[in-house]
């Protein structure tokens, strides 16, 4: 079976966001009480998952939400300095030509994330779930799939986090690791991806890839 939905990740996956976390991150933290990020060790930090991360600048679970909110704020605060992956525009528009199914599940604000897509780009997306927890995306991949009336195995989840792969598991769906987001790619082998894509450009082959794992 081919895939008939793409469901994409936002940050780090078709936006190009991390600088921007990176820049706000210490000030979010002063204002909700948690450790600050000595950049000098992002690359070691990269290789923590969500949670790992949490424990290591003593973020409570309570807490995510509220900075999670501050950074969605400040990103609406200082549009135009998130861009799009190179080369995502042409993607987007080809596999819309492919009749390919485009939706997107992040936990960064819808406002923010039809801003960075552009008015060109925005309207290729048939459906927009935003602004969830980012463990509570499981619920919303259900109901883009069910909305778009496919099986559940023709649709797949593109992201650049353990967390994407483990929510897609639980919607049961397939999971691709793109080798550009936060995560370094030797991270996300360890959840087992049915694909993985090395660069933006190559999210073209979605149109021709085949389900591996869920018949």
């Amino acid at each position: 079976m081919s895939y008939r939905l793409a469901i994409f990740d936002f940050d780090g996956t078709l936006a190009d966001s991390f600088p921007f976390l990176l820049s706000v991150f210490n000030r979010i933290a002063d204002e909700h009480g948690f450790r600050r990020l000595d950049l000098s060790q992002v690359e070691r930090l990269r290789h923590y998952d969500t949670r790992a991360m949490m424990r290591h600048v003593g973020m409570p679970a309570w807490k995510l939400p509220l900075a999670a909110a501050s950074f969605k704020s400040l990103m609406r605060e200082n549009a135009g300095q998130v861009r799009l992956f190179p080369q995502v525009d042409t993607v987007l528009r080809e596999l819309a030509l492919c009749d390919i199914k485009l939706t997107i599940v992040s936990s960064n604000a819808e406002d923010n994330v039809r801003r960075v897509l552009g008015p060109e780009l925005a309207p290729l997306i048939s459906q927009y779930e935003c602004g969830m927890s980012i463990f509570g995306k499981t619920a919303r991949i259900r109901k883009v799939v069910k909305r778009a009336a496919v099986a559940p195995a023709a649709a797949l989840y593109i992201g650049d986090q353990a967390t994407d792969a483990e929510a897609a598991r639980k919607a049961g769906v397939a999971f691709a690791a793109v080798h550009w987001g936060f995560a370094p790619i030797e991270v996300l082998r360890k959840v087992d991806p049915e694909h993985e894509f090395d660069l933006p450009a190559s999210l073209a082959a979605i149109a021709t890839l085949q389900a591996k794992r869920f018949p």
